[in-house]
């Protein structure tokens, strides 16, 4: 695949350059990640807003807990705490 330039401004540049180097990685395969990463963001904020409109349609809840016997109960032994 051929490469290409984009302009961004120097002090974007230096944090992007920082944030690469910091993750061991070339610019070019830092913003890649990015890339690939912002592309799974925008995938679940959709799953998860489909997700949302399924489960707040009447009765989809009942039906569920009809079937699964409803969300487990949480013990006190089992909160989350603070070591």
């Amino acid at each position: 695949m051929a490469d290409t330039t984009v302009k961004i401004d120097e002090p974007t540049r230096d944090r992007f350059k920082a944030l690469a180097d910091g993750a061991g990685m070339s610019m070019k395969d830092y913003l890649a990640q990015v890339a690939l990463e912002k592309e799974h963001e925008q995938l679940l904020d959709t799953a998860t807003a489909a997700f949302r409109r399924a489960i707040g349609a009447p009765g989809v809840m009942e039906m569920f807990d009809a079937e699964f016997g409803g969300l487990p109960q949480v013990t006190k032994s089992e909160t989350s705490r603070a070591a």
